[in-house]
């Protein structure tokens, strides 16, 4: 394929027109023209829809867009980092980050990657729904137990469970539902759980429904109920006696993937900012991120 062309047709395609394009770039319309419609034929490919005065993409040209203006970037960044001695990792980033990691541990992620990698301008989106990476010009996702997906690669770098806990002055009287603080109002107001005695369930009943676990454990630590709560995130308040450990819930782990778009070239920021992840949680346990969290 010739890059060149590809140039050009992002250039067309990111200003929507050739006109435009030639008055941005100081470049012949004529080249550009020339240039996509040699890139069509290569292809066996409409990329554009030519009207009297619009100009759109085909859904093959929006395809290879999204895809040849990344790649194209990253061989421009790839090349500029060969011509410095490649020890720089620089440009924006951009990184979409569940709410709980988000307030929990992102703030001085994000500090210590911008303090080693000064040149990098990080921006980071607190985000719970699954974006479209591509679409919406992220180059890294954190996501929890991620949906199987074809279009993008990654690997997981933290690992959390779930338990149940509650005030220490929360009386737990057999027989009797609990009352508990919830993110999520349920038909079944009854948890598996497993304690000493193995797996069994716990009745519940709900007296706050809250939508952030930040809220949740400032509820439980005020006495309000028992509550299921990442390990990690309660770590500390067991260690010091605020909180009580009554049992853990059954297949219940929580996994945190780095995902990115699939591409043969990897961004150098992208692959500095897996390779800090990796540093920060070295084996990724829960133990490791309470640890942080403490810290």
């Amino acid at each position: 394929m010739d890059l060149l062309a590809l140039a050009d047709f992002t250039l067309v395609a990111r200003y929507g027109g050739f006109g435009r394009a030639s008055r941005a770039a100081h470049r012949p319309k004529a080249t550009l023209s020339r240039r996509v419609a040699g890139l069509e034929a290569s292809l066996n490919l409409r990329l554009f829809e030519r009207g009297t005065r619009d100009l759109k993409l085909t859904e093959e040209g929006r395809a290879l867009y999204e895809r040849a203006g990344q790649l194209l970037t990253e061989l421009e960044e790839t090349a500029a980092a060969i011509a410095s001695g490649g020890t720089q990792v620089r440009g924006r980033m951009r990184i979409s980050v569940p709410l709980l990691f988000s307030q929990i541990a992102m703030g001085r992620l994000a500090a210590e990657f911008a303090r080693r990698h000064p040149d990098v301008r990080l921006e980071v989106t607190t985000e719970d729904r699954a974006v479209d990476m591509i679409e919406e010009e992220f180059d890294l996702a954190i996501r929890v137990n991620p949906d199987p997906n074809e279009t993008l690669v990654g690997r997981p770098f933290l690992r959390d469970r779930l338990v149940v806990v509650a005030s220490p002055d929360l009386p737990c009287v057999d027989g009797a539902p609990v009352p508990a603080v919830v993110r999520h109002v349920a038909k079944d107001e009854r948890w598996s759980v497993t304690d000493v005695r193995g797996e069994a369930s716990m009745d519940i009943a709900p007296v706050l429904c809250l939508s952030s676990m930040i809220m949740i454990r400032d509820a439980v630590r005020a006495g309000a109920g028992a509550a299921q709560l990442p390990i990690s995130l309660v770590a500390q308040d067991i260690a010091q006696g605020r909180l009580s450990h009554w049992a853990d819930v059954p297949r219940s782990d929580i996994v945190l993937w780095a995902l990115y778009p699939t591409r043969r070239l990897l961004s150098a920021r992208v692959s500095a900012f897996r390779d800090f992840l990796k540093d920060v949680f070295p084996t990724g346990t829960p133990d490791e991120l309470g640890a942080f969290l403490a810290a």
